[in-house]
């Protein structure tokens, strides 16, 4: 990356700069390996989580789709057709939640960890292409009506506020560190208050026959995907761009920096996403004395572990020693 290559290029740093460099690396190996057998008892217990509601959800969904078919619903349909996109999302986050904890190889530095990111905007997209096909089908269903069961509509419904709560509930104390996760939760959050919906207008229809409640519940359903999934495409694609995640204030972290003994100035600092999970930092740091290097890189070392920045790289440089913008970046 070009701030290692200007650190190795630059003639004005000391040699005392770049054993400290090998020293940054350390403290972070060190880091890293003390959260090792949590983390990956960490993943452990959301691939389970996963399997099981991958199963429970596929189950759903086929007996939803049976029951749409038999009952000539579209609310079923559509639902159900919402849930196996929703069972791809939770493939798709397990293969992610194992490509964050990738390890880094010679061609790829940073493991696959970015292909985390990616999934999460290709999850988004399949929710929004979710969206647009209930949208086409409710509104064909408005000229062209068709009876519904109202006591289908309901059983079936009320089974999937049993299966996609279970799942929401499995995920929602997982969900506060990874957009996967979090888009996983927040899609069966989602179903979960769908079903219910539905169920209302099973009830509705039983009671009063008035079946364009139907394509209308449709559209609801479309309305709630879209909105649940409008800011995770956004986060998405801001983590695909290498901006600065959700949750960190590029201006705030540069203050904090700013604020700690010994640091004089702050400039050319980079935040960006490795993964959906972890963040990564850059920047230049200029000090009084070569002398103070050690002490400065340990307390900015332990604010940025502090605001959850476990993979830093800092060049230290003295008065004399500060770079111009047209040799660092």
């Amino acid at each position: 990356m070009e701030h290692l290559h200007d650190h190795h290029e630059e003639p004005h740093h000391h040699e005392h700069e770049h054993n400290h460099e090998h020293h940054n690396h350390h403290d972070n190996d060190h880091h890293h390996h003390g959260h090792h057998h949590h983390h990956t008892h960490a993943i452990e217990k959301l691939s389970t989580i996963y399997i099981v509601a991958v199963a429970l959800n596929m189950a759903f969904v086929i007996v939803e789709a049976a029951a749409g078919f038999v009952g000539n619903s579209l609310g079923l349909l559509s639902d159900a057709g919402h849930n196996l996109s929703d069972v791809f999302s939770l493939l798709l986050a397990m293969v992610a939640l194992k490509l964050a904890s990738s390890h880094a190889t010679k061609r790829f530095t940073y493991g696959h960890r970015k292909s985390s990111v990616l999934i999460s905007l290709l999850n988004a997209i399949i929710l929004l292409v979710a969206v647009g096909a209930i949208i086409v089908e409710s509104v064909q269903k408005f000229f062209n009506p068709a009876e519904v069961s109202g006591d289908l509509i309901i059983w079936t419904a009320a089974v999937g506020i049993v299966i996609n709560g279970l799942t929401a509930w499995a995920l929602s104390r997982q969900q506060q560190h990874d957009i996967n996760t979090r888009g996983a939760f927040l899609h069966m959050l989602a179903d979960t208050l769908v079903s219910i919906g539905v169920v209302v207008s099973g009830i509705v229809i039983k009671y009063t026959g008035w079946w364009i409640v139907d394509p209308l519940i449709g559209l609801v359903i479309a309305v709630v995907i879209l909105v649940s999934t409008w800011e995770l495409l956004a986060e998405s694609l801001r983590m695909s761009t290498d901006a600065v995640p959700e949750g960190f204030d590029a201006d705030d972290v540069m203050n904090r920096i700013s604020a700690v003994e010994g640091v004089l100035n702050v400039h050319h600092l980079h935040i960006w996403a490795i993964s959906t999970t972890e963040t990564a930092l850059t920047c230049h740091i200029v000090i009084p004395e070569a002398s103070m290097l050690e002490e400065v890189t340990d307390r900015v070392k332990a604010l940025l572990d502090s605001l959850g920045i476990h993979h830093s790289t800092l060049e230290l440089e003295t008065r004399s020693s500060h770079c111009h913008d047209h040799d660092c970046c």
